[in-house]
């Protein structure tokens, strides 16, 4: 396992900063430990339909969770200033207030798995799209390695749609270029390509 050191200055978007970086440099892992504090904290409280929002200065006790280029799945704990301590799953929103230090954990493998298997095609999916699951079946029935991305947050909706330019899903990607979406699929079936991607 490798590490890396990233800080964050005022004003930066704590989930934002860690995702960009996750998808600049095509890591994976998880994070180590962190020291800083917020002036903003967004976070889903569990059982309740919208994110806590605090402001003020904040101090992050502890932050857990993991990483890659796809997607943060992040649990943030702080205390405000009266000593109350507060936590929940991390939204965007959280803004550094005077700074904050993360260590990352990189998971080589992650890295070197990419690189091993060559999964040439990814798809990007809804969970209960009919046209997810359609090409989720082509592929499966002709055999053909696949990554998936499932999109079930705001973050990895948007991402998905700053990558392939689409609001629609399923998102299929061959070698990182965009090819579209179902029927794109079903084109590459037709004509041949699919099976070229084994």
């Amino acid at each position: 396992m490798d590490t890396l050191t990233l800080h964050l200055e005022p004003g930066q978007d704590l989930l934002l900063s860690l995702s960009e970086v996750a998808q600049e440099k095509r890591i994976s892992g998880f994070l180590l430990g962190v020291v800083g504090n917020l002036s903003k904290a967004s976070f889903q409280c569990p059982g309740r339909d919208k994110p806590t929002v605090l402001e003020g200065e904040l101090e992050i006790i502890t932050l857990n969770g993991t990483f890659d280029a796809n997607g943060v799945h992040l649990h943030l704990s702080l205390s405000d200033g009266a000593c109350q301590v507060w936590g929940g799953h991390l939204e965007q929103g959280s803004l550094i207030l005077k700074g904050a230090d993360l260590l990352l954990g990189i998971l080589k493998q992650g890295q070197e798995e990419r690189s091993q298997t060559k999964t040439r095609l990814e798809i990007a999916v809804l969970p209960g799209c009919p046209w997810c699951d359609s090409a989720l079946r082509l592929l499966e029935a002709y055999n053909i390695p696949h990554r998936i991305i499932t999109v079930d947050n705001d973050l990895t909706f948007k991402q998905c749609q700053r990558r392939s330019g689409m609001n629609t899903f399923p998102q299929v990607f061959v070698d990182g270029d965009t090819v579209g979406g179902f029927d794109n699929l079903e084109k590459l079936q037709r004509s041949g390509e699919l099976l070229t991607l084994k």
